[in-house]
């Protein structure tokens, strides 16, 4: 048995990760000298050296430069092939241009890409939604971002109430009202936004998930318009919710008279139509984004009998003028064609068996390699989503999550991953499984994920 100093960081030594992280940075130079002539002193015209910021936040000494992706690969200008785990963190779920959506993104580049008019496509898509996600209303928005700040516009103005509420550690894009976390039991904006000035705990409430007494208190004064909130928290360390959970939310809130906004953008990975209809939730309000175009900026929210129609009577005593909500370029016809794709031939029951199936054996997988160097991590799954992490577990709620995260050591797989030929999500260890990966390239991640424990556990 291997003894591993707990009081490290994942039970690993600072100093392995440092050497670990060294050696795995040099050899991903040496494998990509084109990306690095091109990209590792940054590209020219672009703040920081990349069109979004964000890209160098990956952990790699410098980002990989992709020359093309097709199914679950990618590759690199320097021809380096990798298994993709990550699919664009859940952008690109379904696969790269799955055959479906590229030939509707064909077809629709000759008809006009947008004129602000609906398509004959549009008229499919409402029907499809409706029997798909179960709500009877629904818009378009171009990404989660702006249907969440939509809905919640909503919310507000049907019930005359201006907070909202969100669990610790959540993920709705990047919705200014959920930038916020709990530090040391108090509620803070959250830490590293760039440029705000505002107090957003003054319109935001936040309690832990799965704290189903703080969730009563905190609605007790009716004050709350909506609940905004991922079934699974997904975007720190995974924490699946409570048994009862969910039950507890949709009666507390119901009580409150306030509304449940679920936002399905990540555990769309649970099924067809998302964690909401294979558990049986019942929202309000529901939101999707990132892969509903199949790779094509877009994304739904819909919304209840209930709301439209005190929505509709909202909207009858309401001064006119602009809404608030709507961008230009949101549902247009190459949106439509690529969602119809989507939900008709990509998002279908077959594809997500093979999904779950495969998920389930790099769970099982995964797990086996931690228990065999007696690493205290554990893995977290919702479907086709798979996430190990650097802690023992299963955590409870986001304070856990925040707590879990071991930057240092998760970086130094990240880039080890890679060096062996596989690419999994750079910020929290988050793998997919999509309808194009194979068993074949699940053998390979768990192998290199094997190669990478053993090194450390050494």
């Amino acid at each position: 048995m291997h003894s591993i100093d707990r009081t490290s960081i994942g039970g690993i030594a600072a100093a392995r990760i440092a050497e670990l992280r060294e050696t795995e940075a040099a050899a991903f130079r040496k494998a990509r000298p084109k990306s690095e002539a091109k990209v590792g002193n940054g590209m020219a015209g672009f703040l920081g050296g990349v069109p979004m910021h964000w890209m160098t936040d990956w952990p790699t000494p410098f980002p990989i430069l992709v020359e093309g992706a097709k199914g679950a690969t990618i590759t690199d200008i320097d021809g380096n092939k990798l298994d993709d785990f990550c699919l664009g963190d859940t952008g690109s779920m379904l696969g790269h241009s799955p055959p479906a959506v590229a030939r509707a993104i064909r077809r629709q580049a000759g008809r006009g890409l947008t004129y602000m008019l609906p398509s004959e496509d549009a008229l499919a898509i409402g029907p499809l939604l409706q029997q798909r996600f179960g709500l009877p209303y629904w818009q378009i928005a171009t990404t989660a971002t702006d249907a969440n700040r939509f809905a919640l516009r909503v919310a507000r103005a049907v019930t005359g109430r201006e907070k909202i509420l969100v669990f610790n550690g959540c993920y709705h894009g990047s919705v200014d009202e959920t930038m916020v976390r709990l530090i040391d039991g108090k509620p803070v904006n959250r830490p590293g936004l760039a440029g705000e000035f505002r107090d957003l705990t003054r319109a935001t409430k936040i309690v832990e998930f799965n704290d189903m007494a703080a969730l009563e208190a905190a609605l007790a004064n009716h004050d709350v318009a909506c609940v905004i909130t991922e079934p699974v928290l997904t975007n720190s360390c995974m924490v699946l919710p409570a048994p009862g959970f969910h039950d507890a939310l949709r009666r507390l809130t119901r009580a409150a008279g306030t509304l449940l906004l679920i936002d399905e953008t990540h555990t769309i990975s649970t099924g067809p139509g998302g964690y909401t209809k294979k558990h049986g939730l019942e929202p309000d309000l529901f939101v999707l984004g990132k892969p509903v175009g199949g790779g094509v900026p877009a994304s739904i929210w819909g919304m209840s009998e209930e709301v439209a129609t005190r929505y509709g009577a909202y909207n009858r005593t309401k001064e006119p003028g602009y809404s608030g909500m709507g961008t230009t370029l949101s549902a247009n016809p190459l949106q439509f064609a690529a969602m119809r794709a989507t939900l008709e031939e990509v998002m279908t029951e077959e594809a997500y068996a093979h999904m779950d199936r495969l998920a389930r054996r790099l769970d099982a997988g995964l797990t086996a390699v931690i228990d065999r160097y007696h690493l205290p991590w554990h893995v977290a799954r919702v479907g086709a989503r798979v996430e190990f992490i650097c802690a023992l577990g299963p955590l409870r709620n986001g304070g856990e999550a925040e707590k879990a995260h071991a930057p240092e050591l998760e970086a130094a797989i990240h880039v080890a991953l890679v060096n062996r030929g596989v690419l999994i999500a750079p910020f929290h260890n988050m793998m997919l499984i999509s309808p194009a990966t194979t068993a074949a390239q699940v053998s390979r991640l768990i192998a290199a994920f094997g190669a990478v424990a053993a090194r450390l556990a050494a």
